[in-house]
């Protein structure tokens, strides 16, 4: 079984003594390939190290994540952008909309999302969403920008069957599963239910949301078998079909060859 680890950030601090030991415990596990998303520019001579480091499995996104958009964010994204002229990216990412935690900035956020989508055109690349309490705000600007031009992945998908069905009416998105779909206090494994494996792909958000039974500790890209073996479950089939499905899909998202 191959299995992409499509959203984690193991290129940060929390890695930096063990990343080898991390990723041969992906390795072991079947893990063929992690997909990075960027954080800002802060982040991207850590991204970059780590790709370098781990050619054609360490793949890099580059973006401006919502959480780090302030009074800053059109220099951030000037920063950014210019990347893309000196390197290729698989995708453009991390981008979105967060209401969780701060709405002091709600409006450059939309803002920084649609420019971001608009790259996404430009470059013919998809893009990695993140839409914490922002679901709506997300699918709301797509349509802004043209959903018919582009295609992604909702990561971290926790949302209600209504928004699970608007996502999927757009066409061209996918639905990033990690470890909350494990998580007791989540309805998650009724909501996608009432969908198929062929809108998923499977990811961890390192070092974030570890599954059960690893709930509270550093995620890892190896702990991608815990939300394929749940994902099993939820579907009565087998985890290697799990596997092989959502492998199939991110491929095809990000138009990965080998």
């Amino acid at each position: 079984m191959k299995i992409i680890d499509t959203h984690s950030h193991i290129y940060a601090d929390e890695f930096k003594h063990d990343i080898g030991d991390v990723i041969t415990r992906a390795k072991q596990v079947g893990v063929d390939k992690i997909l990075l998303p960027n954080i800002d520019s802060s982040t991207i001579d850590q991204l970059h190290l780590l790709v370098d480091n781990y050619p054609n499995y360490c793949i890099p996104m580059m973006g401006l994540h919502p959480t780090s958009v302030g009074d800053n964010w059109k220099d951030e994204l000037a920063i950014l952008k210019e990347q893309f002229s000196k390197r290729s990216y698989i995708a453009v990412g991390e981008i979105g909309i967060d209401l969780y935690w701060d709405k002091k900035h709600e409006e450059q956020q939309k803002e920084a999302f649609e420019e971001q989508l608009r790259w996404s055109i430009e470059y013919n690349l998809p893009v990695a969403i993140h839409s914490r309490n922002a679901i709506w705000e997300c699918i709301e600007s797509i349509k802004k920008v043209g959903s018919d031009k582009l295609r992604g992945v909702f990561h971290s998908f926790g949302g209600t069957t209504e928004e699970l069905k608007e996502i999927l009416a757009l066409q061209n998105f996918v639905l990033g599963i990690n470890g909350v779909v494990t998580f007791k206090n989540s309805s998650l494994s009724t909501v996608l239910k009432e969908t198929d494996l062929s809108h998923i792909i499977v990811e961890t958000d390192s070092p974030y949301l570890s599954p059960i039974p690893y709930r509270g500790k550093r995620n890892e890209s190896s702990y991608t078998i815990k939300v394929i073996e749940k994902l099993a479950e939820i579907y009565g089939i087998s985890p290697e079909e799990v596997g092989n499905i959502t492998t199939e899909n991110a491929k095809r998202l990000f138009r990965i060859e080998n």
